[in-house]
């Protein structure tokens, strides 16, 4: 199938580059919008120009004024380019914020954590969303969405990854247009009454009553939080322990409301409803009931944004299953990203959950009807198995690169836990849905729910046996982005060679595989080439890192401690040798000096012209004499270090002119 014979796919492959081209150009909206109306206007005059109706013209500007609307919408979604937005308000200081809770996040150890929307700037309307955390306390009750509060103080920026290689959470709350978080005590705030209610916030009520009610059934602990997960999408109160076993073992889609689900209930529905065909008009009927029920999941389910984009493109796809032109499955995925992108929002392209979940569904669609032509069982059970592990291969084919990318892990026995978890799923979420039907009308039958509290149980117990097995889990995989873009062009490859196989899509395979391995001897080479020391940024702890070529140190105090900054560090520079050299009070690297004071502050007076003073642990010291005895070049302080102290020598080295680096502000440190 020639895909690029479609229009709606041409179009939408011309608003993914426009809206890719309008984040790195970040232009302000009227240039954008100037040229999408004048776009426009030609495409017009020249659609009811009979003497250019057979012109290519027409196809050119319909590409321009697609690429075009991408870069607007991609404008229109900045919020600097917002005029109501606080960024474009003096909101340096302290001021008076009206802030309406939109989103409830998972609590940390440290603080509860929501996504708030800004109503107000002191007197002036305003808009904009914070990332709010509040230190808990178990006097007041928690927030709820479309709730709404007062709070007077100064809000900061996000902070940016301190530490290389680390992730990034600051870019991903960009994604989310929030560039700023608020820090809140308890009863520093007014809640405010009769406030308005938003359709978010009546679906996030009706889940909370829906998980009320189940909480009254006598589920599992751990069974609970894996309903709530499968049929609510609230995932907040799932252990640890369990998530990573659903990670390990390559099931942890199950978890999240989202394409796999909707799928499967939307293949439920077709089942259930197919009896209405019989009716006059009953095929239209059917798939507006279809659509209605799958919104109302969606509902259910809290509105959350992995369901919305679900069943956006779940229920384009009912449409194509109404026109029953299986051949349009392309055209109609088209269309529902095209609709996403545009009337949702332009950002979600660069989500990680957006990609996977398109990804996913594109590899089955176009991978599992040549998976099936490759072997055909005549055995009805075999060729059921076939069919299904089909399905899971053509979907971990498609987010295999995004994983390796993100995650840098693959589980190799993802088959048996889709195997044995998938076909069971209608079933679970049709009883599930089931229970909560009765759960509402406080009807809790012991034997329907003790079944599936045991069924829950049951799934439990595979994923964590599938889990069980590390050698299959294959961790810490080196993969950037040019290793993903090369993956995904060779699975096109061998998607076009199964089709149809001739020498030139060979070829064409063999060159992508080359260039693919060619890029990786060059990454290989890159590292094997660096020579770095760097001073990294961890509470109550002194560490340096020392690459040398594939061989990495980490000195430390503690060395225990160093486990996520070391593994970071280690899968991007494909570090292959590592050992933990215990931390020295001096270090001469490339002719220059290294000295560390630590808590005892002891330090040779007649050390002189000491190139970089690293201070740790706050030392009680005369900085002044310090400085005048060893005449740093630059005074470096770490995370182990109270910020009062921080403080203190940041303003001793301005006023003496000399380079201040505090890694709790600026990052790691790297040694030039």
């Amino acid at each position: 199938m020639k895909l690029l014979r479609f229009i709606p796919i041409k179009l939408t492959l011309v608003l993914i580059l426009g809206i890719i081209v309008g984040n790195y150009l970040q232009l302000p909206v009227p240039y954008p919008m100037a040229t999408c109306l004048g776009l426009l206007a030609a495409l017009g005059i020249l659609r009811f120009n009979d003497k250019w109706n057979e012109s290519h013209l027409f196809g050119y500007l319909a590409v321009l004024t697609t690429l075009s609307i991408g870069v607007f919408a991609t404008s229109l979604a900045r919020p600097e380019n917002q005029a109501n937005h606080y960024l474009n308000h003096d909101f340096k200081g302290n001021h008076t914020w009206r802030i309406k809770i939109s989103r409830v996040l998972k609590p940390t150890s440290f603080s509860d954590r929501y996504i708030g929307e800004i109503r107000g700037l002191d007197q002036q309307r305003a808009t904009g969303k914070v990332l709010l955390n509040l230190i808990p306390d178990s006097t007041l009750q928690k927030f709820q969405v479309d709730d709404e509060l007062v709070w007077y103080g100064s809000i900061t920026k996000t902070r940016e990854a301190l530490n290389p290689h680390q992730f990034n959470y600051k870019a991903y709350l960009n994604g989310l247009g929030i560039s700023h978080q608020i820090q809140m005590t308890p009863n520093a705030f007014i809640p405010l009454e009769n406030t308005s209610s938003s359709l978010y916030g009546l679906a996030a009520k009706t889940r909370n009553h829906i998980i009320s009610q189940l909480r009254k059934a006598r589920f599992g602990k751990d069974e609970l939080s894996i309903i709530q997960a499968l049929l609510l999408g609230q995932r907040n109160d799932i252990s640890e322990e369990t998530y990573t076993d659903y990670k390990n073992a390559g099931a942890v889609h199950i978890l999240a409301v989202s394409g796999l689900h909707i799928g499967i209930l939307l293949l439920l529905l077709q089942f259930l409803l197919r009896p209405l065909e019989r009716l006059p008009k009953g095929k239209s009927i059917k798939m507006a009931l279809t659509v209605i029920l799958l919104w109302g999941f969606a509902f259910l389910s809290g509105l959350s944004a992995s369901v919305v984009r679900a069943v956006t493109m779940f229920s384009f796809l009912a449409y194509s299953m109404y026109l029953n032109r299986p051949n349009n499955t392309f055209n109609i995925l088209a269309l529902s990203m095209f609709f996403i992108l545009l009337a949702i929002d332009p950002n979600l392209l660069f989500q990680v959950g957006f990609q996977m979940s398109y990804t996913a569904v594109l590899a089955i669609v176009w991978f599992y009807p040549r998976l099936q032509r490759l072997w055909l069982p005549k055995n009805l059970v075999v060729r059921k198995a076939w069919e299904l592990l089909s399905v899971s291969i053509a979907a971990q084919l498609g987010v295999l690169p995004i994983s390796l990318f993100y995650f840098h892990q693959f589980p190799a026995l993802f088959f048996i836990s889709n195997l044995l978890i998938v076909p069971a799923l209608g079933a679970l979420l049709g009883i599930g849905i089931l229970i909560i039907l009765l759960a509402l009308a406080d009807v809790y039958p012991n034997l329907l729910i003790s079944s599936y509290d045991t069924l829950i149980g049951w799934m439990n117990s595979i994923i964590a046996w599938v889990a069980q097995q590390e050698a299959f889990v294959f961790k810490n995989i080196p993969f950037d982005g040019v290793q993903m873009v090369l993956a995904y062009a060779g699975l096109f490859c061998l998607a076009l060679l199964i089709a149809r196989p001739n020498f030139k899509k060979v070829l064409a395979l063999a060159i992508t595989v080359i260039i693919f391995q060619l890029w990786l001897l060059n990454c290989h080479y890159q590292a094997s080439e660096k020579n770095v020391l760097l001073l990294v940024h961890q509470t109550k702890n002194t560490a340096l890192i020392h690459q040398m070529g594939k061989e990495l140190q980490g000195i430390s105090r503690d060395t225990a401690r160093l486990g996520t900054i070391i593994r970071d560090y280690s899968v991007a520079e494909r570090i292959s040798d590592i050992s933990y050299p215990n931390l020295k009070n001096s270090y001469v690297w490339k002719d220059k000096k290294l000295l560390v004071i630590d808590s005892l502050a002891i330090y040779p007076e007649n050390h002189r012209q000491v190139d970089y003073l690293i201070l740790t642990q706050s030392p009680k010291l005369n900085l002044e004499r310090v400085i005048a005895k060893l005449e740093p070049q630059c005074i470096i302080a770490d995370g182990s270090n109270y910020k009062s102290y921080i403080d203190r020598w940041k303003q001793t080295c301005l006023k003496r002119k000399l380079p201040f680096h505090a890694t709790g502000e600026k990052g790691a440190y790297y040694f030039d």
